[in-house]
């Protein structure tokens, strides 16, 4: 299902701890965050890596904006401007983070909001899914989900997926709200970011299984893909025919003292486009 999976030279080369959020950009550029180290960065497809954000921490999610620039989860949920500005869109008190983020076909943002540090050791606490409209107003999806990490759209707006991470399975929701169903369960591994195509399945980084499962819209485990890393965090799909593959790591086997990098590959499947955030 996936060919000529290699690492992007320009990012493997550069020294980096937990790569996420893979995007493409315009222009042929790839945009990704650095989860521990910090910062957002891109690189242009001649090869040239750049800070778009120094810094900030924590970012499990990067959406296009329609106004132009990006929108990054971390403590808060900011929209960075193409001109650097930064306006806040979500945050709240008893919020540990805000992991994961996608979008509906609307311009919805859809947030997976983390509500203790499972790092530090602490008890679990569930999570949240949240939807930003086009009002304004942040409206709770779920709160079955423990450790939110990737959220997708099913090709026809009705079914929300999120994964949690703390059990290893991809949940099902109405997009309007309601209860939660265990939609698939990771082979191995846990379940980090994921990507739907065309057809309605899904793909689904597995963390420390090393490898991206896809899951046929029924559910049922299709494929599982072997990768050149030990922990694989997150995909996407984008190019003119959306079949080019994004894949983040957090560590490498080819310059494994450089720890993690992004892989790029073909589908034979196309994927699904992201609709921007309209809020």
């Amino acid at each position: 299902m996936l060919s000529e999976i290699r690492p992007l030279e320009a990012v493997l080369n550069r020294p980096h701890a937990l790569l996420e959020a893979p995007r493409f950009g315009a222009h042929g550029e790839v945009i990704y965050s650095d989860v521990i180290a910090g910062g957002v960065w891109a690189c242009s497809p001649d090869g040239v890596v750049r800070e778009l954000l120094a810094k900030r921490r924590g970012i499990g999610g990067i959406v296009a904006h329609a106004d132009g620039g990006w929108v990054l989860s971390g403590r808060s949920v900011l929209h960075l401007q193409g001109d650097g500005d930064q306006r806040e869109l979500l945050s709240g008190e008893g919020v540990c983070g805000y992991n994961d983020l996608a979008s509906t076909p609307d311009g919805g943002l859809l947030a997976g909001v983390l509500r203790y540090r499972p790092l530090a050791g602490e008890p679990p606490r569930p999570g949240r899914l949240l939807l930003l409209g086009a009002d304004g107003e942040a409206r709770v999806l779920s709160e079955e989900v423990t450790w939110p990490n990737g959220i997708g759209v099913s090709p026809d707006g009705q079914t929300i997926y999120i994964s949690d991470y703390a059990r290893g399975v991809v949940l099902a929701i109405p997009s309007d709200g309601g209860a939660a169903q265990d939609f698939c369960r990771s082979p191995r591994g846990s379940v980090d970011g994921l990507a739907l195509d065309c057809e309605g399945a899904l793909w689904v980084a597995l963390g420390d299984g090393a490898a991206v499962a896809r899951f046929r819209a029924d559910g049922q485990l299709d494929e599982l893909i072997e990768l050149p890393a030990g922990f694989v965090s997150s995909l996407s799909f984008g190019g003119p025919d959306m079949r080019d593959v994004l894949i983040s790591t957090a560590d490498n086997r080819v310059r494994p003292e450089l720890g993690g990098t992004l892989l790029s590959a073909r589908s034979a499947v196309a994927g699904l486009a992201l609709a921007p955030v309209r809020v």
